[in-house]
Protein backbone atom coordinates (compact mmCIF):
# COMPACT_ATOMS: atom_id res chain seq x y z
CA UNK A 1 0.00 0.00 0.00
CA UNK A 2 1.42 3.39 -1.02
CA UNK A 3 1.71 6.45 1.22
CA UNK A 4 -1.32 8.13 -0.41
CA UNK A 5 -3.48 5.06 0.17
CA UNK A 6 -2.35 4.84 3.80
CA UNK A 7 -3.22 8.52 4.29
CA UNK A 8 -6.69 8.05 2.75
CA UNK A 9 -7.33 5.00 4.91
CA UNK A 10 -6.46 6.96 8.03
CA UNK A 11 -8.79 9.78 6.98
CA UNK A 12 -11.64 7.29 6.45
CA UNK A 13 -10.95 5.74 9.84
CA UNK A 14 -10.93 9.13 11.59
CA UNK A 15 -14.09 10.20 9.75
CA UNK A 16 -15.92 7.00 10.75
CA UNK A 17 -14.83 7.48 14.37
CA UNK A 18 -16.13 11.06 14.49
CA UNK A 19 -19.39 10.13 12.75
CA UNK A 20 -19.96 7.44 15.38
CA UNK A 21 -19.38 10.08 18.06
CA UNK A 22 -22.25 12.12 16.57
CA UNK A 23 -24.70 9.33 17.46
CA UNK A 24 -24.61 9.79 21.25
CA UNK A 25 -27.66 12.07 21.47
CA UNK A 26 -25.96 14.97 23.27
CA UNK A 27 -26.61 18.67 22.69
CA UNK A 28 -23.30 18.92 20.85
CA UNK A 29 -24.37 16.14 18.44
CA UNK A 30 -27.04 18.22 16.65
CA UNK A 31 -26.29 18.10 12.91
CA UNK A 32 -29.24 19.77 11.13
CA UNK A 33 -28.00 23.35 10.67
CA UNK A 34 -31.10 24.33 8.70
CA UNK A 35 -33.43 23.85 11.67
CA UNK A 36 -31.84 26.51 13.83
CA UNK A 37 -31.53 30.29 13.44
CA UNK A 38 -28.66 31.51 11.26
CA UNK A 39 -26.36 33.72 13.38
CA UNK A 40 -24.86 35.45 10.34
CA UNK A 41 -28.33 36.24 8.97
CA UNK A 42 -29.38 37.66 12.35
CA UNK A 43 -26.29 39.88 12.53
CA UNK A 44 -27.14 41.10 9.02
CA UNK A 45 -30.68 41.88 10.20
CA UNK A 46 -29.28 43.85 13.16
CA UNK A 47 -26.96 45.80 10.85
CA UNK A 48 -29.83 46.76 8.55
CA UNK A 49 -32.10 47.61 11.47
CA UNK A 50 -29.44 50.03 12.70
CA UNK A 51 -29.61 51.69 9.27
CA UNK A 52 -33.39 52.00 9.67
CA UNK A 53 -33.09 53.35 13.22
CA UNK A 54 -30.28 55.77 12.29
CA UNK A 55 -30.91 56.57 8.60
CA UNK A 56 -28.28 59.31 8.44
CA UNK A 57 -25.44 57.50 10.20
CA UNK A 58 -24.99 53.92 9.01
CA UNK A 59 -23.89 53.54 5.40
CA UNK A 60 -25.86 51.27 3.10
CA UNK A 61 -23.33 49.34 1.02
CA UNK A 62 -25.89 47.27 -0.89
CA UNK A 63 -28.93 49.38 -1.74
CA UNK A 64 -27.87 52.65 -3.31
CA UNK A 65 -30.68 55.03 -4.11
CA UNK A 66 -30.90 58.76 -4.38
CA UNK A 67 -34.53 58.55 -3.31
CA UNK A 68 -34.68 58.43 0.49
CA UNK A 69 -38.13 56.84 0.66
CA UNK A 70 -37.17 54.10 -1.80
CA UNK A 71 -34.00 53.25 0.11
CA UNK A 72 -35.82 52.84 3.41
CA UNK A 73 -38.65 50.93 1.75
CA UNK A 74 -36.22 48.41 0.23
CA UNK A 75 -34.41 48.02 3.56
CA UNK A 76 -37.65 47.40 5.43
CA UNK A 77 -38.79 44.84 2.87
CA UNK A 78 -35.43 43.06 3.08
CA UNK A 79 -35.37 42.96 6.89
CA UNK A 80 -39.05 42.00 7.15
CA UNK A 81 -38.56 39.03 4.82
CA UNK A 82 -35.40 37.76 6.52
CA UNK A 83 -36.62 38.42 10.06
CA UNK A 84 -39.82 36.50 9.34
CA UNK A 85 -37.72 33.62 7.96
CA UNK A 86 -35.53 33.46 11.08
CA UNK A 87 -38.51 33.79 13.43
CA UNK A 88 -40.21 30.86 11.64
CA UNK A 89 -37.19 28.70 12.46
CA UNK A 90 -36.83 30.02 16.02
CA UNK A 91 -40.49 29.48 16.95
CA UNK A 92 -39.96 25.73 16.70
CA UNK A 93 -37.88 26.01 19.89
CA UNK A 94 -41.00 27.11 21.77
CA UNK A 95 -43.08 24.23 23.18
CA UNK A 96 -46.16 25.97 21.80
CA UNK A 97 -45.01 25.53 18.18
CA UNK A 98 -43.06 22.26 18.23
CA UNK A 99 -45.89 20.13 16.81
CA UNK A 100 -47.81 22.78 14.88
CA UNK A 101 -48.35 22.84 11.11
CA UNK A 102 -45.68 24.78 9.20
CA UNK A 103 -48.21 27.24 7.73
CA UNK A 104 -49.41 28.15 11.21
CA UNK A 105 -45.84 28.81 12.33
CA UNK A 106 -45.15 30.94 9.25
CA UNK A 107 -48.32 32.94 9.78
CA UNK A 108 -47.33 33.61 13.38
CA UNK A 109 -43.81 34.60 12.32
CA UNK A 110 -45.25 37.05 9.79
CA UNK A 111 -47.49 38.62 12.46
CA UNK A 112 -44.57 38.95 14.88
CA UNK A 113 -42.28 40.52 12.27
CA UNK A 114 -44.95 43.05 11.26
CA UNK A 115 -45.75 43.87 14.90
CA UNK A 116 -42.05 44.41 15.56
CA UNK A 117 -41.87 47.00 12.77
CA UNK A 118 -44.90 48.79 14.20
CA UNK A 119 -42.75 49.26 17.33
CA UNK A 120 -39.82 50.86 15.48
CA UNK A 121 -41.04 54.46 16.12
CA UNK A 122 -41.15 53.66 19.86
CA UNK A 123 -37.64 52.21 19.66
CA UNK A 124 -36.37 55.36 17.97
CA UNK A 125 -38.05 57.52 20.62
CA UNK A 126 -36.29 55.64 23.43
CA UNK A 127 -32.93 55.57 21.66
CA UNK A 128 -33.12 59.31 21.04
CA UNK A 129 -33.45 59.85 24.79
CA UNK A 130 -30.37 57.64 25.36
CA UNK A 131 -28.41 59.85 22.96
CA UNK A 132 -29.52 62.98 24.79
CA UNK A 133 -28.78 61.52 28.24
CA UNK A 134 -25.29 60.51 27.12
CA UNK A 135 -24.56 63.91 25.62
CA UNK A 136 -25.87 65.76 28.69
CA UNK A 137 -23.92 63.50 31.04
CA UNK A 138 -20.56 63.33 29.29
CA UNK A 139 -18.53 66.55 28.97
CA UNK A 140 -16.10 64.67 26.71
CA UNK A 141 -18.78 64.22 24.04
CA UNK A 142 -18.12 66.67 21.21
CA UNK A 143 -21.65 66.33 19.78
CA UNK A 144 -24.47 63.80 19.45
CA UNK A 145 -23.09 62.56 16.13
CA UNK A 146 -19.91 61.41 17.90
CA UNK A 147 -22.04 59.44 20.37
CA UNK A 148 -23.99 57.66 17.63
CA UNK A 149 -20.93 56.82 15.58
CA UNK A 150 -18.45 55.84 18.27
CA UNK A 151 -19.92 55.18 21.74
CA UNK A 152 -20.16 51.47 22.59
CA UNK A 153 -22.79 52.15 25.24
CA UNK A 154 -25.28 53.52 22.73
CA UNK A 155 -24.50 50.71 20.28
CA UNK A 156 -25.18 48.07 22.94
CA UNK A 157 -28.33 49.68 24.30
CA UNK A 158 -29.76 50.25 20.81
CA UNK A 159 -29.36 46.58 19.92
CA UNK A 160 -30.72 45.61 23.32
CA UNK A 161 -33.84 47.69 22.72
CA UNK A 162 -34.35 45.89 19.39
CA UNK A 163 -33.87 42.51 21.05
CA UNK A 164 -36.13 43.40 23.98
CA UNK A 165 -39.12 44.01 21.71
CA UNK A 166 -38.61 40.58 20.09
CA UNK A 167 -38.24 39.10 23.59
CA UNK A 168 -41.59 40.64 24.57
CA UNK A 169 -43.08 39.10 21.42
CA UNK A 170 -41.90 35.71 22.78
CA UNK A 171 -39.41 35.00 20.00
CA UNK A 172 -36.92 32.34 21.17
CA UNK A 173 -33.15 32.54 20.68
CA UNK A 174 -32.97 35.48 18.23
CA UNK A 175 -33.02 38.23 20.90
CA UNK A 176 -30.14 36.57 22.76
CA UNK A 177 -28.10 36.15 19.56
CA UNK A 178 -28.58 39.87 18.93
CA UNK A 179 -27.47 40.98 22.40
CA UNK A 180 -24.51 38.60 22.39
CA UNK A 181 -23.43 40.16 19.10
CA UNK A 182 -23.46 43.53 20.85
CA UNK A 183 -21.69 41.97 23.85
CA UNK A 184 -18.89 40.58 21.67
CA UNK A 185 -18.36 43.99 20.07
CA UNK A 186 -18.56 46.17 23.18
CA UNK A 187 -17.97 44.07 26.30
CA UNK A 188 -21.44 45.16 27.49
CA UNK A 189 -23.70 42.23 28.39
CA UNK A 190 -27.39 43.18 28.64
CA UNK A 191 -29.93 40.37 28.60
CA UNK A 192 -32.82 41.08 26.20
CA UNK A 193 -35.29 40.43 29.01
CA UNK A 194 -34.10 43.43 31.03
CA UNK A 195 -36.64 46.26 31.21
CA UNK A 196 -34.95 49.62 30.64
CA UNK A 197 -36.57 53.05 30.76
CA UNK A 198 -35.75 56.17 28.81
CA UNK A 199 -32.62 58.32 29.15
CA UNK A 200 -30.17 55.51 29.91
CA UNK A 201 -26.52 56.58 29.93
CA UNK A 202 -23.80 53.93 29.75
CA UNK A 203 -20.37 55.55 29.98
CA UNK A 204 -17.29 53.63 28.80
CA UNK A 205 -19.26 50.43 29.30
CA UNK A 206 -16.75 47.60 29.20
CA UNK A 207 -17.61 44.84 31.67
CA UNK A 208 -21.19 45.90 32.40
CA UNK A 209 -23.61 43.03 33.07
CA UNK A 210 -27.37 43.53 33.35
CA UNK A 211 -29.41 40.40 34.06
CA UNK A 212 -32.65 39.13 32.53
CA UNK A 213 -35.15 40.24 35.18
CA UNK A 214 -33.52 43.60 35.95
CA UNK A 215 -35.80 46.63 35.92
CA UNK A 216 -34.09 49.96 35.26
CA UNK A 217 -35.95 53.24 35.47
CA UNK A 218 -35.38 56.53 33.68
CA UNK A 219 -32.37 58.85 33.81
CA UNK A 220 -30.05 56.11 35.10
CA UNK A 221 -26.26 56.37 34.65
CA UNK A 222 -24.12 53.23 34.65
CA UNK A 223 -20.34 53.20 34.41
CA UNK A 224 -17.91 50.47 33.36
CA UNK A 225 -17.61 47.20 35.25
CA UNK A 226 -21.03 47.39 36.92
CA UNK A 227 -22.96 44.18 37.59
CA UNK A 228 -26.72 44.23 38.05
CA UNK A 229 -27.07 40.54 38.70
CA UNK A 230 -28.51 37.60 40.60
CA UNK A 231 -27.50 36.99 44.20
CA UNK A 232 -27.24 33.26 43.52
CA UNK A 233 -27.86 30.99 40.53
CA UNK A 234 -27.21 27.64 42.22
CA UNK A 235 -30.91 26.83 41.84
CA UNK A 236 -30.31 26.55 38.10
CA UNK A 237 -33.37 26.00 35.90
CA UNK A 238 -35.64 25.98 38.97
CA UNK A 239 -35.15 29.77 39.07
CA UNK A 240 -36.48 30.27 35.54
CA UNK A 241 -39.18 32.94 35.44
CA UNK A 242 -38.47 34.25 38.94
CA UNK A 243 -37.33 37.79 39.71
CA UNK A 244 -33.60 37.28 40.25
CA UNK A 245 -32.15 40.70 39.46
CA UNK A 246 -32.48 44.14 41.07
CA UNK A 247 -34.80 47.04 40.40
CA UNK A 248 -33.06 50.38 39.80
CA UNK A 249 -35.38 53.35 40.18
CA UNK A 250 -35.17 56.74 38.40
CA UNK A 251 -32.18 59.12 38.60
CA UNK A 252 -29.77 56.53 40.01
CA UNK A 253 -26.03 56.71 39.31
CA UNK A 254 -23.91 53.56 39.61
CA UNK A 255 -20.16 54.10 39.43
CA UNK A 256 -17.52 51.73 38.07
CA UNK A 257 -17.09 48.27 39.52
CA UNK A 258 -20.20 48.29 41.69
CA UNK A 259 -22.19 45.06 42.11
CA UNK A 260 -25.91 45.19 42.87
CA UNK A 261 -27.43 41.74 43.36
CA UNK A 262 -30.73 40.04 44.13
CA UNK A 263 -34.29 40.05 42.90
CA UNK A 264 -35.59 41.68 46.08
CA UNK A 265 -33.03 44.49 45.94
CA UNK A 266 -34.49 47.91 45.08
CA UNK A 267 -32.22 50.92 44.63
CA UNK A 268 -34.35 53.94 45.46
CA UNK A 269 -34.78 57.02 43.32
CA UNK A 270 -31.87 59.46 43.29
CA UNK A 271 -29.41 57.04 44.91
CA UNK A 272 -25.68 57.17 44.15
CA UNK A 273 -23.74 53.91 44.38
CA UNK A 274 -19.99 54.46 44.59
CA UNK A 275 -17.26 52.54 42.79
CA UNK A 276 -16.71 48.91 43.86
CA UNK A 277 -19.64 48.89 46.28
CA UNK A 278 -21.27 45.49 46.88
CA UNK A 279 -25.02 45.80 47.43
CA UNK A 280 -27.33 42.89 48.28
CA UNK A 281 -30.20 44.71 50.01
CA UNK A 282 -32.47 47.61 49.16
CA UNK A 283 -31.47 51.27 49.51
CA UNK A 284 -33.82 54.12 50.32
CA UNK A 285 -34.27 57.02 47.93
CA UNK A 286 -31.51 59.60 47.99
CA UNK A 287 -28.95 57.23 49.55
CA UNK A 288 -25.20 57.54 48.96
CA UNK A 289 -23.14 54.38 49.32
CA UNK A 290 -19.37 54.03 49.09
CA UNK A 291 -17.22 50.91 49.07
CA UNK A 292 -15.17 52.33 51.95
CA UNK A 293 -17.86 51.87 54.56
CA UNK A 294 -20.86 50.31 52.72
CA UNK A 295 -23.06 52.58 54.84
CA UNK A 296 -25.99 54.67 53.77
CA UNK A 297 -25.27 58.39 53.87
Amino acid sequence: MGMEEIKNARIREITAEILRDYQKGRAIDKTDVFKQPDKEAIVDIVTKLMQILFPGYYRDRIYRSYNYDNRISVLIEDVLYNLEKQITIALRYSPVYQDVDEEVVRARAECVAIEFFHRVPKLREYIDTDIQATFDGDPAAFNTEEIVLSYPGLFATSINRIAHELYLLQVPMIPRIMTEYAHSNTGIDIHPGATIGKYLMIDHGTGIVIGETSIIGEHVKIYQGVTIGALSTKGGQNLRGKKRHPTIEDYVTIYSGASILGGDTVIGEGTTVGSNAFITSSLDSGTRVSAANQKQG
